[in-house]
């Protein structure tokens, strides 16, 4: 038997789990009756308060509920994005904005990646940016070309620049001019991603390309993307980085060659083999041709 004290510390959490219960059961019947009221701001602020339930079930179903509600909940996700002091809700309001996907959510939610103390809204935050797709990709581009950002935050959007794809491509085409090494070798990361999904000779022409840019990052990122979709027109290529004097761009051009596979490149890695000085290379080249014996 509780005592009185526990009572009285238990109920309030009962009482408020039970009203977010039947809260969530009238919006869901509303919702299903088509009777719900879409611009009842008081139910939807609830709503989010909600998100900041214990129980986890709970929570997903408060925003499966905001989801179906849609884009009428996303000024009041946002708000409690930018200033709720419960981290638990602007994680909850972030991951709810990924699945509404509202365009209008780009601004706010880049303020969170770059301003959030907790690292699961800043990785919630670009995951709804990856979701909401070729609208956020100008935000993302200019994080990345940014020197004040942290490589951690630089990180997130080339991954959400990944993740976007094809949507983005128009923008790549012109962002892997940039003056920015981390921009070009994100959108070789990125134009990797669109060219499996759409394997055109053009976004196959932007990698060979990349692998003479000045930046060592944006060759290996090339080649390592060549060498994962086995693109052969590449070998004569990636053959002549074999002799660049940058050590891991040798190294990402033997790797490439070995995952292509094509016994046109025995010879070139044999060669490259009698000349090569650091030890680190050497193993991938004498990895690359056991390959071919």
């Amino acid at each position: 038997m509780l005592n009185s004290n526990t009572q009285s510390e238990v109920d309030p959490v009962i009482l408020a789990q039970a009203q977010t219960d039947n809260l969530l059961q009238m919006v869901s019947e509303q919702i299903a009756e088509q009777t719900f009221d879409f611009n009842n701001q008081e139910i939807l602020q609830l709503l989010v308060e909600s998100l900041g339930d214990k129980r986890g079930m709970t929570r997903l179903r408060c925003a499966e509920t905001l989801h179906e509600i849609g884009t009428s909940a996303t000024p009041y996700l946002l708000t409690a994005l930018a200033n709720h002091p419960d981290v638990v809700v602007r994680r909850a309001s972030a991951k709810t904005l990924t699945l509404i996907a509202d365009p209008t959510a780009v601004p706010h939610l880049i303020h969170s990646l770059l301003n959030d103390e907790d690292t699961v809204v800043k990785g919630s935050s670009v995951g709804a940016l990856a979701r909401i797709g070729e609208p956020a990709v100008a935000s993302l581009l200019d994080i990345l070309a940014a020197n004040e950002h942290p490589e951690s935050t630089k990180g997130h959007a080339a991954w959400a620049l990944a993740f976007i794809g094809t949507e983005a491509k128009e923008y790549l085409y012109q962002a892997i001019a940039s003056d920015s090494p981390v921009v070009r070798a994100a959108v070789v990361g990125a134009i990797a991603k669109v060219a499996q999904e759409e394997p055109k000779p053009d976004l196959f022409d932007i990698l060979i390309n990349s692998l003479t840019d000045t930046d060592e990052n944006v060759r290996c990122e090339a080649a390592a993307a060549l060498g994962n979709v086995a693109y052969q027109p590449a070998i004569p290529n990636l053959i002549e980085l074999l002799n660049h004097q940058d050590g891991e761009s040798r190294k990402a051009a033997a790797l490439a060659l070995m995952k292509i596979g094509d016994e046109s490149a025995k010879e070139s890695l044999e060669t490259a083999l009698t000349k090569e000085s650091e030890t680190a290379v050497q193993l991938i080249l004498k990895l690359g041709i056991s390959k071919f014996k």
